[in-house]
């Protein structure tokens, strides 16, 4: 068996390893969890016989992967605590996800959306993918996913405080907010 993406798989894990980890843990919320799913991801897409000509077309196949992975997980783990919850009565628990890369309070948000919820905010925002694009990677339709995208977005913009529309369509300020020590050029 010819092993032409062998050095290809060498080249993204060498150059791109920790900011697939990062995305990941963005996803997951964990980083063993994230390293779980990366290399399911990456096992699946080099034992398919995938050929990408440079190391950002594997790593955009990579992560939509992840992503992938990260959504047929949550939902196995949903159906799984659904199913002890109504065996034991047990309240459900919210996910406290950690980021080398988002904000604590984002990342602290982000945890409290569902994982569809997430998933596609996260490919809608941080990865920039289309409406079509996302749907299609996780296998829900266009509405699905607009539908995801807009409760989430709603959910993190009430627990951040960023609304920037008021119920009745009025545009209402955006407060930036400055960490400690910094300081903006004017």
């Amino acid at each position: 068996m010819s092993r032409g993406w062998a050095p290809m798989l060498e080249q993204l894990v060498q150059e791109r390893y920790g900011a697939l980890v990062a995305y990941a843990t963005i996803l997951t919320g964990d980083r063993a969890q994230a390293q779980d799913v990366l290399h399911d991801a990456l096992v699946s897409t080099f034992s398919a016989r995938a050929s990408f000509g440079s190391v950002p077309q594997a790593e955009a196949y990579v992560r939509r992967a992840v992503a992938s992975r990260f959504v047929d997980q949550a939902r196995r783990a949903v159906r799984e605590r659904a199913a002890v919850e109504r065996s034991a009565h047990v309240a459900p628990a919210t996910v406290e996800l950690q980021s080398d890369v988002l904000d604590r309070d984002v990342a602290a948000a982000l945890g409290g959306l569902s994982p569809q919820q997430r998933a596609c905010v996260v490919l809608r925002h941080l990865d920039d993918l289309s409406v079509a694009q996302t749907a299609r990677l996780l296998g829900v339709s266009e509405g699905a996913v607009k539908r995801y995208v807009s409760d989430g977005v709603a959910t993190l913009d009430a627990l951040l405080g960023t609304r920037t529309v008021a119920r009745d369509g009025e545009q209402v300020p955006v407060r930036l907010v400055e960490k400690e020590g910094e300081r903006r050029a004017r």
